[in-house]
């Protein structure tokens, strides 16, 4: 998914240059993904910076992988805001037709994490799906507070996920808090969009989106959101979700001041 608009970025943070060759976190996902056998990536993405971005992957991945783009600024009603992610994995719905993996183009999963998430591919079902969860102190940002997916897990199942703001280390008394000032444990499980699914979830997320847009569809601004929507598909449809838990360290870019951090991680990550 690489159709933000970048706000709090200030550009296209999508393409911003993180490794000695120009390499974008997208880049890294992609090489991880094919190192472990993926041969066809998707990226889904606003029309206005298609040229820009497929000369960059052009450049980088020289045919290596097949790559083919969705438009999400041409899918649905329009407006200047992307619909959230829940419409973004809609907006490709015509290149799915088997199990596939998704991920944020701005964040940076780690090999192992992109190798874990293809072993899962084999276990996805029309009733069943699989999360890369990861420890919410391993997901934090040193420039800012962050979103992430609170994730209850029972046995290996997801039982909840709970979209959470403002999440963000309190220096001061030693503990991570949200905006409204509830305390998380270190080891909390959350989601960082790092999703397994079978193809039939596009018919579930066409449902969940029409109930939006009944709701929402003339706002500016709401947004259609996959964990809100998978919590709801959970509940509604008897839908299970696996867990596999992932002990990488995140990096990823939300404002400017980001750029240096995820450079100097990257070169430690990718050693």
């Amino acid at each position: 998914m690489a159709a933000g608009l970048g706000s709090r970025f200030g550009g296209v943070k999508q393409l911003a240059k993180i490794g000695p060759n120009g390499e974008s976190l997208l880049d890294y996902t992609i090489q991880d993904a094919h190192s472990v056998g993926i041969e066809h990536v998707v990226v889904i993405i606003r029309s206005e910076i298609a040229d820009e971005m497929k000369s960059h992957l052009t450049q980088i991945h020289d045919n290596k992988i097949k790559i083919d783009f969705a438009f999400q600024d041409l899918s649905g009603p329009q407006r200047k805001k992307p619909w959230g992610t829940a419409h973004a994995v809609l907006s490709a719905a015509e290149y799915i037709s088997s199990p596939f993996i998704l991920a944020n183009a701005d964040d940076y999963y780690g090999v192992s994490s992109i190798a874990n998430a293809t072993k899962q591919l084999s276990e996805t079902g029309p009733l069943s799906g699989s999360l890369i969860s990861f420890e919410l102190a391993n997901t934090l940002s040193e420039t800012g507070s962050v979103t992430r997916g609170i994730c209850t897990i029972d046995n290996g199942q997801l039982l909840h996920i709970e979209e959470t703001e403002g999440l963000a280390h309190v220096d001061e008394v030693g503990e991570i808090r949200d905006k409204d000032g509830r305390v998380f444990k270190a080891e909390t499980p959350v989601s960082m969009n790092l999703w397994c699914f079978h193809s039939s979830i596009m018919d579930l997320l066409e449902s969940q989106w029409n109930n939006f847009l009944t709701t929402h569809g003339e706002s500016e601004r709401e947004e259609c959101l996959l964990p809100s929507c998978i919590a709801e598909i959970m509940n509604a449809k008897n839908y299970q979700v696996r867990v596999a838990p992932s002990s990488e360290t995140w990096t990823g870019i939300t404002n400017p001041e980001d750029l240096e951090n995820v450079r100097e991680s990257i070169k430690i990550l990718r050693r």
